[in-house]
């Protein structure tokens, strides 16, 4: 059994939808997994495990920030699991996007340091695997939702003191700033501690708020709601195809 995931090798399928919120990943499971089943609540991070048309599928919150998320990914590549897809929110960096958008992210700037120290501080470019890419933009194409792909940021700080960092990263192209993804793509291209082959991270986003010339602009409480159904089922049908 793991230490933070107090779960067993069987209880969670190869195939996980990775919320930050784990009140996010019961609603998720419940939502829209059949034979649903919890198989975690450790330190509140909620697991579940179910099928999706009739393939299994788990979904666990890993709580905010790559320090303690990457915890999570580590004991479910312990578990198992091999095709990890973060579902979450994010600031959108660039002015012709929407709120509610979704951003399927191609590479992650690891602007923490998780990530770096995961590759002893040497350079490195965390990037998504490109089945998952293929398939998030197949899916969201079959389902006629508009996507924008490419670059994000992944950041140690939600509140964030440093004057022009937001409008230096948009002029750069990246697309949205989040706090997870550089560490899940780092771990999942090591393959764990345990350096497990064939492990496969992708990221789906909503664009939550808009940062631009110091001006945030905040989704709604029933804007989200809609983004995140959308995210969901293009990150189901990304994570359990072929």
């Amino acid at each position: 059994m793991t230490i933070h995931i107090r779960a067993e090798p069987g209880d969670y399928a190869e195939a996980v939808l990775l919320p930050g919120d784990p009140l996010r990943a019961r609603y998720m499971a419940e939502t829209y997994l059949e034979d649903v089943r919890q198989v975690n609540e450790e330190r509140g991070l909620l697991g579940y495990t179910g099928t999706w048309e009739g393939r299994p599928v788990s979904v666990q919150g890993t709580g905010m920030g790559c320090p303690g998320a990457t915890i999570v990914f580590e004991e479910l590549i312990q578990l198992g699991c091999r095709r990890l897809m973060r579902v979450g929110t994010s600031g959108g960096l660039q002015a012709q996007h929407g709120i509610g958008d979704l951003i399927i992210a191609l590479t992650a700037v690891p602007a923490d340091s998780t990530a770096t120290h995961l590759v002893e501080n040497e350079p490195h470019c965390p990037t998504a695997s490109w089945e998952l890419i293929h398939g998030a933009v197949h899916a969201a194409k079959e389902m006629n939702l508009p996507m924008h792909v490419g670059p994000i940021v992944s950041s140690d700080l939600f509140y964030n003191p440093i004057e022009g960092q937001y409008a230096r990263w948009s002029s750069r192209g990246l697309l949205a700033v989040e706090m997870e993804s550089a560490a899940l793509f780092t771990v999942a291209a090591l393959g764990g501690v345990n350096r497990v082959p064939d492990v496969h991270a992708g990221c789906l986003l909503t664009i939550s708020d808009i940062i631009m010339n110091g001006v945030a602009k905040r989704i709604s409480d029933e804007e989200l709601q809609a983004a995140v159904d959308k995210m969901t089922r293009v990150a189901l049908a990304t994570v359990t195809s072929d």
